[in-house]
């Protein structure tokens, strides 16, 4: 039996057929997103061209993920910057979220413009650990209730009163879900259940009012945002690779990270993140790019050093174009060249700010060094030929000036075929699939060092 995975990005819409009896990846295929009219037509193109040849008749189970019309857009409000509101916004990523505004204490007018101006398409309130302060908590869930807010709201805070603030906002017409809290205690993280509420959510509320599709097809077939399935693909890659992993996509308009590391359940103390340790981890950096953001690589690579002023003014003029024209086609060696310096600078930058942590202040660093595997991802890296490619991610694995302890022995592999979204699509229902097809396609690249 075959199962069709499908990723509907904001470009391209990418399909994989899996034999789900022994994880063999049979076909695949690409087609450009129809966004301009219905994501459908493109996603029907796609899967028709994979099926071909393949037995008539013969039914499919379709799991689909999709990052179209933006993907989902999360604001976080929280009680303390450094610590509840960070542990939100980590907690956001790592549900496929693009964080889109991040709040502290106690919400006024100015703060309530501030959420509605973000546009968020779901509302993470987090606040307290669980039978702490709950009064910055309980006063953010009235004024929401107050100004019979209508945008999805997650309630992911104290305990104490998640009932209690649940049934006030509900009251109020405020579409509300509940989970536990992301925080419990200071130092703890627990992302799961609010992450499986925001995903649930997604599905529910936001994949419909993306108008991406006339009609509830489109809406009935995605399981995930196309992020949250990636970052399941690298957790279960990781669980059965017995190590920690790092993984690379370099988008059109963004840069995003993610890292998988083995939990050490000793770690406390005082020198333990007040917000927690995620050791299921994704950053995004929206200000690197291999099109529309471009020029926010060059920018960013000179701050870090990474280029010298004369290697600046060279790269900001391509940068420039690329970001005029994000359809742009690079054609002959220098203009390859160009993209591969971008995607390097691009893919450096954005491992050392994941390294550092997030933009609202987390202080501990991650510690990579026992990264057995970094994976490259996006059309820069699937479509260059392999010595290219590993040059990019090489760019990563020698940044001797980065300020961060570099993996001590890692492989390195291109997700040349797109299987870290379909092995996280299949892991419910289809595990030993999933594990099958990631092991065969990238986990070689563990043992034999990748190079």
């Amino acid at each position: 039996m075959y199962a069709v995975c499908a990723d509907v990005g904001s470009t391209c819409t990418k399909v994989a057929v899996v034999d789900l009896g022994d994880g063999r990846l049979v076909a695949t295929a690409t087609r450009p997103t129809t966004v301009g009219t219905d994501v459908l037509h493109g996603l029907d193109a796609a899967v028709a061209q994979a099926t071909v040849g393949l037995p008539a008749g013969s039914s499919m189970p379709w799991y689909v993920c999709s990052s179209a019309g933006g993907g989902l857009r999360l604001a976080v409000v929280g009680y303390e910057e450094l610590v509840t509101a960070q542990a939100g916004h980590r907690v956001g990523l790592s549900a496929g979220a693009r964080v889109v505004h991040v709040a502290a204490g106690p919400l006024d007018g100015a703060g309530l413009a501030a959420l509605r101006a973000a546009r968020p398409d779901v509302v993470l309130l987090v606040g307290g650990t669980d039978g702490g302060d709950a009064e910055v908590l309980t006063h953010n869930a009235s004024r929401l209730a107050r100004a019979r807010w209508r945008i999805p709201v997650v309630l992911a805070g104290n305990g104490d009163v998640r009932e209690s603030l649940t049934g006030l906002l509900a009251e109020r017409g405020v579409p509300v879900t509940a989970a536990d809290n992301v925080l419990p205690r200071i130092g703890v993280l627990r992302p799961g259940p609010a992450r499986e509420a925001i995903r649930a959510v997604f599905l529910r509320h936001v994949i419909g009012g993306k108008r991406l599709s006339r009609g509830h097809r489109f809406a009935g077939l995605v399981r995930a945002a196309t992020p949250d399935a990636v970052l399941t693909g690298v957790e279960l890659l990781a669980d059965h690779l017995g190590g920690d992993l790092l993984v690379v996509d370099v988008g059109g308009a963004t840069t995003d990270v993610y890292s998988a590391l083995t939990p050490d359940e000793s770690a406390g103390g005082p020198g333990v993140a007040a917000a927690g340790t995620l050791w299921r981890a994704r950053t995004v950096e929206g200000d690197l790019g291999m099109r529309w953001s471009a020029p926010g690589v060059v920018e960013a690579a000179a701050a870090e050093r990474l280029l010298t002023e004369a290697d600046r003014v060279a790269l900001a003029g391509p940068a420039a174009v690329r970001a005029a024209d994000p359809g742009h086609l690079s054609v002959g060696g220098a203009e390859r060249a160009v993209d591969e310096r971008i995607a390097a600078l691009a893919a450096t930058v954005a491992v050392r700010r994941h390294v550092r942590g997030g933009s609202v202040g987390e202080r501990a660093a991650r510690d990579l060094r026992d990264v057995r595997l970094l994976i490259g991802s996006g059309g820069v890296l699937r479509h260059a030929e392999p010595a290219r490619s590993a040059a990019v991610l090489d760019a990563v694995l020698t940044d001797h000036a980065g300020g961060w302890a570099l993996p001590r022995a890692a492989g390195r592999a291109v997700d040349v075929d797109y299987v870290l979204a379909a092995g996280g699509l299949l892991a419910a229902e289809h595990p030993g699939a999933a594990v099958a097809l990631l092991r065969r396609h990238l986990a070689v690249a563990a043992g034999s060092g990748g190079r």
